[in-house]
């Protein structure tokens, strides 16, 4: 497998990231177990998750994805294999977020306590925090690069605005800068993306690592009414794009899949990983046929009518 490169850090990564959201929501411990071990058996090294996984869920109070992932690191001895993503910065208790230095170490400390290893590969704003200079944050991450706890930093949910401020602060004090950006993009959520933030990772060489790949699994085509929804995990997410468009893309869709034997989450995928700027797509499974048929994604080549189609009803 030809693996990309994240930006000029100097780690190379699968065309393919494991969402690691779902470890201790909608995988349990085992079966996550039986997906990394798949994952990484077909050669894929991209693991993303963020301390906040999976504080949504009633029950949870965050830490679990990281959790399972340290578990998995020291049972399968497979630390060296692999390149792990995490995050900071979104809400997890009491006066505990943000990009302030002293959180930003607080929190730091304790992703490494539960993935049970002495350092992050990539460690990743969550979101923008406007009340922390971006002099600040970029000088904690400098500290943590040089102490060995960080290799390299990436951006999450920013702006393009604040994105180029963020590598002017870098370029201007000798900071370490973003080396990737975590955006929501797939074949529905295209508009913010491509219009301010597209243009500035070609032109600043950022790896991207777009996320929602399959717009929750609408992509997937098992979601067409609102019944659909019942009792489904993802259901008020998925809600938006119940409509004219987004049914028109799944249109396309179908007959992409049809035309190439593939199903519609793989035509979904194998769209993404072919958009010159995207370095790795995220997705999720939940157990190893979904995780297959992923990974197969990856092997698919769509002709430039197809492109066009998609291109054209997702417009």
């Amino acid at each position: 497998m030809k693996k990309r490169k994240l930006g000029d850090s100097g780690l190379e990564v699968s065309p393919l990231a494991f969402g690691g959201n779902v470890f201790g929501w909608t995988a349990d411990e085992t079966m996550s177990f039986r997906l990394l071990d798949a994952f990484v058996a077909k050669g894929f090294n991209l693991i993303d998750t963020a301390d906040v996984y999976a504080r949504w869920v009633q029950g949870l109070e965050g830490g679990e994805s990281e959790t399972i992932i340290g578990k998995w690191l020291k049972r399968s001895g497979k630390r060296q294999s692999v390149i792990i993503a995490t995050k900071v910065g979104k809400e997890m208790g009491p006066d505990k977020k943000g990009l302030s230095r002293s959180y930003i170490f607080q929190a730091v400390e304790e992703s490494l306590r539960r993935l049970q290893t002495d350092y992050i590969d990539l460690y990743q704003s969550h979101e923008d925090d406007t009340q922390t200079p971006l002099e600040e944050t970029l000088d904690a991450f400098d500290r943590l690069i040089q102490d060995g706890k960080v290799r390299a930093i990436g951006a999450s949910n920013f702006s393009a605005k604040r994105l180029a401020e963020a590598l002017q602060v870098s370029e201007q004090y000798g900071y370490p800068r973003y080396q990737s950006l975590q955006p929501l993009f797939n074949l529905y959520d295209r508009a913010d993306y491509e219009k301010d933030l597209e243009p500035l990772c070609r032109e600043k060489g950022l790896a991207v690592i777009s996320y929602f790949s399959l717009a929750s699994g609408f992509l997937t085509g098992k979601y067409r009414s609102e019944a659909d929804l019942a009792d489904r995990a993802r259901a008020d997410i998925v809600k938006k794009y119940l409509n004219e468009r987004g049914y028109r893309i799944l249109k396309a869709l179908g007959r992409v899949a049809q035309q190439h034997h593939m199903t519609p989450a793989q035509a979904a995928l194998a769209w993404l990983i072919a958009q010159p700027t995207i370095t790795a797509p995220i997705a999720s499974a939940t157990n190893l046929e979904q995780l297959n048929q992923l990974i197969q994604a990856t092997t698919l080549d769509l002709d430039p009518s197809s492109m066009a189609l998609l291109n054209q009803a997702s417009d």
